[in-house]
Protein backbone atom coordinates (compact mmCIF):
# COMPACT_ATOMS: atom_id res chain seq x y z
CA UNK A 1 0.00 0.00 0.00
CA UNK A 2 1.33 3.36 -1.12
CA UNK A 3 1.55 6.47 1.02
CA UNK A 4 1.12 9.67 -0.69
CA UNK A 5 1.59 13.00 0.69
CA UNK A 6 -1.83 14.62 1.76
CA UNK A 7 -3.62 17.51 -0.44
CA UNK A 8 -6.07 20.21 0.02
CA UNK A 9 -8.36 17.99 -1.43
CA UNK A 10 -7.86 14.99 0.97
CA UNK A 11 -8.92 17.42 4.24
CA UNK A 12 -11.91 16.14 4.72
CA UNK A 13 -14.19 17.35 8.01
CA UNK A 14 -13.18 13.75 9.25
CA UNK A 15 -9.45 14.44 8.54
CA UNK A 16 -9.42 18.24 10.28
CA UNK A 17 -11.48 16.39 13.29
CA UNK A 18 -8.86 13.33 13.53
CA UNK A 19 -5.99 16.18 12.98
CA UNK A 20 -7.55 18.83 15.70
CA UNK A 21 -8.06 15.80 18.70
CA UNK A 22 -4.31 14.51 18.17
CA UNK A 23 -2.90 17.94 18.04
CA UNK A 24 -4.71 19.25 21.40
CA UNK A 25 -3.36 16.12 22.97
CA UNK A 26 0.57 16.27 21.99
CA UNK A 27 0.27 19.97 23.31
CA UNK A 28 -1.33 19.20 26.87
CA UNK A 29 1.97 16.58 27.02
CA UNK A 30 4.58 18.33 26.12
CA UNK A 31 2.87 21.33 28.21
CA UNK A 32 5.07 19.96 31.22
CA UNK A 33 7.39 17.53 29.82
CA UNK A 34 8.91 21.18 28.18
CA UNK A 35 9.04 22.95 31.69
CA UNK A 36 10.92 19.68 32.68
CA UNK A 37 13.22 19.27 29.78
CA UNK A 38 13.90 23.22 28.71
CA UNK A 39 13.40 25.71 31.95
CA UNK A 40 14.75 23.07 34.66
CA UNK A 41 18.23 22.88 33.11
CA UNK A 42 18.78 26.74 32.73
CA UNK A 43 17.26 27.06 36.64
CA UNK A 44 19.68 24.51 37.80
CA UNK A 45 22.74 25.82 36.42
CA UNK A 46 21.36 29.22 37.70
CA UNK A 47 21.32 27.91 40.77
CA UNK A 48 25.00 26.48 40.52
CA UNK A 49 24.41 23.18 39.56
CA UNK A 50 27.41 21.27 38.09
CA UNK A 51 26.94 20.01 34.62
CA UNK A 52 26.85 16.51 35.58
CA UNK A 53 24.21 16.83 37.99
CA UNK A 54 22.33 18.81 35.22
CA UNK A 55 23.06 15.98 33.22
CA UNK A 56 21.58 13.48 35.42
CA UNK A 57 18.15 15.13 36.63
CA UNK A 58 16.91 14.28 33.18
CA UNK A 59 16.99 10.69 34.72
CA UNK A 60 13.61 11.99 36.00
CA UNK A 61 12.34 11.13 32.81
CA UNK A 62 12.74 7.69 33.13
CA UNK A 63 8.69 6.77 32.68
CA UNK A 64 9.13 7.58 29.13
CA UNK A 65 11.62 4.49 28.43
CA UNK A 66 9.68 2.80 30.68
CA UNK A 67 6.17 2.76 29.59
CA UNK A 68 6.11 0.19 27.28
CA UNK A 69 6.08 -1.50 30.24
CA UNK A 70 2.34 -1.02 31.13
CA UNK A 71 1.37 -0.22 27.32
CA UNK A 72 -0.44 -3.48 26.63
CA UNK A 73 -2.44 -2.84 29.99
CA UNK A 74 -3.94 0.29 28.33
CA UNK A 75 -4.13 -1.41 24.88
CA UNK A 76 -6.52 -4.23 26.26
CA UNK A 77 -10.39 -3.12 25.96
CA UNK A 78 -11.63 -2.50 29.70
CA UNK A 79 -14.32 0.35 29.15
CA UNK A 80 -16.13 -0.22 25.69
CA UNK A 81 -18.65 2.13 26.53
CA UNK A 82 -16.23 4.96 27.22
CA UNK A 83 -13.82 4.19 24.39
CA UNK A 84 -10.76 2.37 25.78
CA UNK A 85 -8.30 4.61 24.89
CA UNK A 86 -10.48 8.15 25.63
CA UNK A 87 -10.93 6.68 29.18
CA UNK A 88 -7.09 6.83 30.09
CA UNK A 89 -6.45 10.02 28.20
CA UNK A 90 -9.61 11.81 30.14
CA UNK A 91 -8.06 10.53 33.45
CA UNK A 92 -4.40 11.52 32.45
CA UNK A 93 -5.55 14.72 31.73
CA UNK A 94 -6.93 14.92 35.26
CA UNK A 95 -4.40 13.62 37.20
CA UNK A 96 -2.10 16.05 35.40
CA UNK A 97 -4.40 19.07 36.38
CA UNK A 98 -4.52 17.56 39.90
CA UNK A 99 -0.78 17.88 40.67
CA UNK A 100 -0.31 21.12 38.24
CA UNK A 101 -2.61 23.01 41.02
CA UNK A 102 -1.07 21.45 43.71
CA UNK A 103 2.54 22.89 42.84
CA UNK A 104 0.48 26.23 42.00
CA UNK A 105 -1.21 26.62 45.48
CA UNK A 106 0.62 24.54 48.24
CA UNK A 107 2.78 26.58 50.49
CA UNK A 108 6.52 24.84 50.59
CA UNK A 109 6.13 23.23 46.43
CA UNK A 110 9.18 25.62 44.99
CA UNK A 111 11.45 23.58 47.08
CA UNK A 112 14.04 21.35 44.85
CA UNK A 113 12.53 18.09 46.28
CA UNK A 114 9.40 18.87 45.86
CA UNK A 115 9.64 20.40 42.24
CA UNK A 116 11.33 16.93 41.27
CA UNK A 117 8.52 14.81 42.77
CA UNK A 118 6.02 16.51 41.08
CA UNK A 119 8.52 16.40 37.61
CA UNK A 120 8.94 12.93 38.01
CA UNK A 121 4.92 12.65 38.96
CA UNK A 122 4.04 14.75 35.59
CA UNK A 123 6.58 12.44 33.39
CA UNK A 124 4.64 9.40 34.83
CA UNK A 125 1.31 10.97 33.67
CA UNK A 126 2.03 12.19 30.69
CA UNK A 127 3.92 8.87 29.32
CA UNK A 128 0.56 6.52 30.19
CA UNK A 129 -1.46 9.22 28.58
CA UNK A 130 1.15 8.76 25.11
CA UNK A 131 0.14 5.28 25.18
CA UNK A 132 -3.06 5.88 24.74
CA UNK A 133 -2.78 8.99 22.50
CA UNK A 134 -0.18 6.82 19.81
CA UNK A 135 -2.67 3.68 20.02
CA UNK A 136 -5.73 5.78 19.06
CA UNK A 137 -3.62 7.71 16.39
CA UNK A 138 -2.67 4.37 14.75
CA UNK A 139 -5.87 2.88 14.64
CA UNK A 140 -7.54 5.97 12.85
CA UNK A 141 -4.75 7.55 10.63
CA UNK A 142 -4.81 6.12 7.00
CA UNK A 143 -1.37 5.61 5.93
CA UNK A 144 -2.05 8.68 3.48
CA UNK A 145 -2.52 10.84 6.15
CA UNK A 146 0.34 9.93 8.28
CA UNK A 147 3.09 12.03 7.35
CA UNK A 148 1.09 15.13 7.47
CA UNK A 149 -0.30 13.99 11.14
CA UNK A 150 3.17 13.13 12.24
CA UNK A 151 4.66 16.86 11.39
CA UNK A 152 1.08 18.33 12.98
CA UNK A 153 1.79 15.77 16.00
CA UNK A 154 5.53 16.60 16.34
CA UNK A 155 4.74 20.79 15.90
CA UNK A 156 1.79 20.52 18.64
CA UNK A 157 4.40 18.82 20.77
CA UNK A 158 6.87 21.34 20.47
CA UNK A 159 4.57 24.21 20.90
CA UNK A 160 3.94 23.11 24.16
CA UNK A 161 7.13 22.40 24.77
CA UNK A 162 7.96 25.52 23.94
CA UNK A 163 4.95 27.02 26.25
CA UNK A 164 6.63 25.28 28.59
CA UNK A 165 9.94 25.59 28.12
CA UNK A 166 10.51 28.98 26.61
CA UNK A 167 7.22 31.02 27.20
CA UNK A 168 6.53 29.64 30.59
CA UNK A 169 10.58 30.21 31.87
CA UNK A 170 9.89 34.05 31.21
CA UNK A 171 6.77 33.55 33.65
CA UNK A 172 9.15 32.07 36.01
CA UNK A 173 11.23 34.62 35.88
CA UNK A 174 9.03 37.47 36.09
CA UNK A 175 6.66 35.77 38.16
CA UNK A 176 7.77 32.92 40.12
CA UNK A 177 7.06 29.07 40.27
CA UNK A 178 3.04 29.48 41.74
CA UNK A 179 2.21 31.19 38.85
CA UNK A 180 4.03 29.56 36.21
CA UNK A 181 2.16 26.19 37.20
CA UNK A 182 -1.22 28.24 37.71
CA UNK A 183 -0.99 29.10 33.97
CA UNK A 184 0.10 25.44 33.02
CA UNK A 185 -2.91 24.02 34.96
CA UNK A 186 -5.24 25.85 33.37
CA UNK A 187 -3.55 25.50 29.71
CA UNK A 188 -4.18 21.67 30.72
CA UNK A 189 -7.79 21.74 31.62
CA UNK A 190 -8.55 23.96 28.42
CA UNK A 191 -6.40 21.50 26.21
CA UNK A 192 -8.82 18.57 27.65
CA UNK A 193 -12.26 20.05 26.49
CA UNK A 194 -11.73 18.75 22.63
CA UNK A 195 -11.55 15.35 24.51
CA UNK A 196 -14.19 15.81 26.25
CA UNK A 197 -16.93 16.55 23.36
CA UNK A 198 -15.17 14.01 21.21
CA UNK A 199 -16.25 10.51 20.73
CA UNK A 200 -13.64 7.60 20.00
CA UNK A 201 -14.28 6.61 16.43
CA UNK A 202 -15.38 3.12 15.96
CA UNK A 203 -12.54 2.27 13.69
CA UNK A 204 -12.48 -1.55 12.42
CA UNK A 205 -9.52 -3.62 13.00
CA UNK A 206 -7.45 -5.00 10.00
CA UNK A 207 -6.11 -7.89 11.45
CA UNK A 208 -2.30 -7.41 10.48
CA UNK A 209 -0.95 -10.02 12.77
CA UNK A 210 -1.66 -11.27 16.22
CA UNK A 211 -2.15 -8.79 18.42
CA UNK A 212 -1.05 -11.71 21.52
CA UNK A 213 2.80 -11.40 19.40
CA UNK A 214 4.78 -8.67 21.29
CA UNK A 215 6.17 -6.35 19.07
CA UNK A 216 9.74 -7.73 19.95
CA UNK A 217 8.93 -11.27 18.54
CA UNK A 218 8.05 -10.06 15.24
CA UNK A 219 10.78 -10.72 12.61
CA UNK A 220 12.72 -8.22 12.31
CA UNK A 221 12.23 -6.02 15.25
CA UNK A 222 15.15 -5.20 16.39
CA UNK A 223 16.76 -4.02 13.20
CA UNK A 224 13.94 -1.32 13.28
CA UNK A 225 14.62 -0.62 17.10
CA UNK A 226 18.42 -0.26 16.64
CA UNK A 227 17.41 2.39 13.67
CA UNK A 228 15.08 4.42 15.96
CA UNK A 229 18.05 4.16 19.06
CA UNK A 230 20.82 5.18 17.12
CA UNK A 231 18.36 8.32 15.09
CA UNK A 232 17.84 10.76 17.37
CA UNK A 233 21.02 9.88 20.00
CA UNK A 234 23.31 12.42 18.88
CA UNK A 235 20.79 15.41 18.79
CA UNK A 236 20.12 14.06 22.31
CA UNK A 237 23.97 14.62 23.03
CA UNK A 238 23.99 17.57 21.99
CA UNK A 239 20.63 19.28 23.18
CA UNK A 240 21.69 18.35 26.51
CA UNK A 241 24.11 20.95 27.36
CA UNK A 242 22.39 23.69 24.82
CA UNK A 243 20.84 25.52 27.58
CA UNK A 244 23.78 25.21 30.04
CA UNK A 245 26.14 26.53 27.02
CA UNK A 246 23.62 29.48 25.88
CA UNK A 247 23.80 30.10 30.24
CA UNK A 248 27.99 30.00 30.40
CA UNK A 249 27.70 32.29 26.79
CA UNK A 250 26.20 35.33 29.08
CA UNK A 251 22.56 34.55 28.31
CA UNK A 252 20.05 35.25 31.42
CA UNK A 253 16.57 33.69 31.63
CA UNK A 254 15.15 36.27 29.66
CA UNK A 255 17.53 36.04 26.76
CA UNK A 256 17.10 32.01 26.96
CA UNK A 257 12.90 32.40 26.77
CA UNK A 258 12.98 34.49 24.27
CA UNK A 259 15.65 32.06 22.18
CA UNK A 260 13.66 28.94 23.18
CA UNK A 261 10.15 30.60 23.24
CA UNK A 262 10.04 32.81 19.70
CA UNK A 263 12.88 31.58 17.41
CA UNK A 264 12.72 27.97 18.89
CA UNK A 265 8.56 27.64 18.81
CA UNK A 266 8.26 28.86 15.17
CA UNK A 267 11.63 27.22 13.35
CA UNK A 268 10.46 24.09 15.02
CA UNK A 269 7.35 24.09 14.09
CA UNK A 270 7.66 25.42 10.54
CA UNK A 271 10.45 22.04 10.55
CA UNK A 272 8.20 19.50 11.86
CA UNK A 273 4.56 20.46 9.37
CA UNK A 274 7.54 20.60 6.52
CA UNK A 275 8.95 17.54 7.46
CA UNK A 276 5.67 15.77 7.56
CA UNK A 277 4.79 17.35 4.71
CA UNK A 278 7.45 15.92 2.35
CA UNK A 279 7.98 12.65 4.46
CA UNK A 280 4.72 10.72 1.74
CA UNK A 281 6.48 13.27 -1.49
CA UNK A 282 9.65 11.54 -0.81
CA UNK A 283 9.43 8.85 1.11
CA UNK A 284 10.15 7.28 4.50
CA UNK A 285 13.86 6.26 3.88
CA UNK A 286 14.57 8.95 1.69
CA UNK A 287 13.48 11.39 4.44
CA UNK A 288 14.57 10.15 7.23
CA UNK A 289 18.64 10.18 5.37
CA UNK A 290 17.75 13.72 3.72
CA UNK A 291 16.47 15.07 7.26
CA UNK A 292 18.92 13.17 9.64
CA UNK A 293 22.07 15.06 7.24
CA UNK A 294 20.54 18.00 8.40
CA UNK A 295 21.01 17.03 11.65
CA UNK A 296 24.81 16.68 11.16
CA UNK A 297 24.86 19.67 9.97
CA UNK A 298 23.01 21.97 12.60
CA UNK A 299 24.79 19.45 15.66
CA UNK A 300 28.32 21.15 13.78
CA UNK A 301 27.07 24.49 13.73
CA UNK A 302 27.01 24.42 17.43
CA UNK A 303 30.37 23.21 17.72
CA UNK A 304 31.73 26.15 16.06
CA UNK A 305 29.28 28.66 17.65
CA UNK A 306 31.22 27.05 20.67
CA UNK A 307 34.73 27.53 19.64
CA UNK A 308 34.17 31.21 18.31
CA UNK A 309 33.08 33.82 20.37
CA UNK A 310 29.75 34.37 18.30
CA UNK A 311 27.07 37.23 18.33
CA UNK A 312 23.90 37.14 19.93
CA UNK A 313 22.24 37.24 16.79
CA UNK A 314 24.23 34.33 15.58
CA UNK A 315 23.02 32.02 18.46
CA UNK A 316 20.19 32.89 17.22
CA UNK A 317 19.75 31.95 14.03
CA UNK A 318 22.11 29.00 14.86
CA UNK A 319 18.86 28.15 16.73
CA UNK A 320 16.33 28.17 14.97
CA UNK A 321 18.22 26.13 12.09
CA UNK A 322 18.52 23.64 14.66
CA UNK A 323 15.18 23.58 15.72
CA UNK A 324 13.80 23.57 12.02
CA UNK A 325 16.34 20.75 11.34
CA UNK A 326 15.59 18.56 14.29
CA UNK A 327 11.50 18.84 13.53
CA UNK A 328 12.04 17.71 10.26
CA UNK A 329 13.44 14.52 11.41
CA UNK A 330 11.39 13.65 14.10
CA UNK A 331 8.72 13.93 11.65
CA UNK A 332 10.45 11.36 9.87
CA UNK A 333 10.65 8.98 12.21
CA UNK A 334 7.19 9.23 13.79
CA UNK A 335 5.62 8.74 10.36
CA UNK A 336 8.03 5.34 10.05
CA UNK A 337 7.72 4.46 13.57
CA UNK A 338 3.42 4.37 12.57
CA UNK A 339 3.95 2.44 9.92
CA UNK A 340 5.75 -0.78 11.60
CA UNK A 341 2.63 -0.56 14.28
CA UNK A 342 -0.16 -2.40 14.06
CA UNK A 343 -3.66 -0.95 14.51
CA UNK A 344 -5.03 -3.88 17.27
CA UNK A 345 -2.27 -3.15 19.29
CA UNK A 346 -1.26 -0.07 18.07
CA UNK A 347 -0.61 1.40 21.55
CA UNK A 348 1.92 -1.19 22.67
CA UNK A 349 3.62 -1.54 18.99
CA UNK A 350 4.03 2.20 18.80
CA UNK A 351 5.58 2.43 22.27
CA UNK A 352 7.87 0.39 22.42
CA UNK A 353 9.78 1.99 19.63
CA UNK A 354 8.92 5.58 21.09
CA UNK A 355 10.44 3.93 24.13
CA UNK A 356 13.91 2.57 22.74
CA UNK A 357 13.90 6.07 21.24
CA UNK A 358 13.11 8.17 24.76
CA UNK A 359 16.06 5.38 26.72
CA UNK A 360 18.67 6.39 23.65
CA UNK A 361 18.24 10.28 23.90
CA UNK A 362 18.15 9.71 27.98
CA UNK A 363 21.35 8.28 28.67
CA UNK A 364 22.75 10.06 26.12
CA UNK A 365 21.20 13.22 27.63
CA UNK A 366 22.65 12.00 31.23
CA UNK A 367 26.34 11.71 29.79
CA UNK A 368 26.22 14.80 27.89
CA UNK A 369 26.85 16.90 31.21
CA UNK A 370 30.12 14.15 31.51
CA UNK A 371 31.20 15.07 28.45
CA UNK A 372 31.06 18.83 28.28
CA UNK A 373 32.65 19.64 31.73
CA UNK A 374 35.69 16.60 30.90
CA UNK A 375 35.97 18.24 27.22
CA UNK A 376 34.15 21.61 26.97
CA UNK A 377 31.70 22.31 24.73
CA UNK A 378 33.51 22.73 21.56
CA UNK A 379 34.80 19.11 21.73
CA UNK A 380 31.55 17.76 23.02
CA UNK A 381 30.01 18.64 20.38
CA UNK A 382 31.96 17.51 17.69
CA UNK A 383 31.54 14.44 19.15
CA UNK A 384 27.71 14.85 19.30
CA UNK A 385 27.90 15.27 15.42
CA UNK A 386 30.01 11.99 14.61
CA UNK A 387 27.08 10.62 16.46
CA UNK A 388 24.40 12.27 14.49
CA UNK A 389 26.21 11.04 11.09
CA UNK A 390 26.82 7.40 12.24
CA UNK A 391 22.75 7.83 12.44
CA UNK A 392 22.27 8.02 8.71
CA UNK A 393 24.58 5.03 8.02
CA UNK A 394 22.46 2.87 10.22
CA UNK A 395 19.32 4.27 8.26
CA UNK A 396 20.80 3.35 5.11
CA UNK A 397 22.07 -0.13 6.52
CA UNK A 398 19.05 -1.09 8.20
CA UNK A 399 15.23 0.53 7.13
CA UNK A 400 13.66 -2.65 6.12
CA UNK A 401 12.83 -2.80 2.08
CA UNK A 402 9.41 -4.03 2.78
CA UNK A 403 8.15 -1.40 4.33
CA UNK A 404 9.84 1.52 2.68
CA UNK A 405 7.73 4.47 1.52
Amino acid sequence: MSAVAITRGQLSRATVGRLTLLGNLYFAQGLPFGFFVQALPALLRDAGYSLGEIGLASLLAIPWALKFLWAPFVDRRYWPRLGRRRTWILGMQLAATLVLGMIAIAPGSDALPVLMTAMFLLNLIAATQDVATDGLAVAILPPAERGFANGLQVGAYRIGMIMGGGVLLGVYADHGLHTTFAVMTVLTILSSVPVLVAREPDVPIEKSGSPHVHFLLRPGAWRLIALVVVYKAGEAFAQGMLRPFLKDRGLDLHDIAWMLGAVGFTAGTAGALAGGALVGRIGRRRSLVAFGIGQVITVAGYAYLAFGTPSYAEIATWLGVEHFASGMATAALFTSMMDWSRPESGGTDYTVQASAVVIASGVASALSGFSAQALGYGPHFVVATVLCAVAIAVVARLYPEEVSR
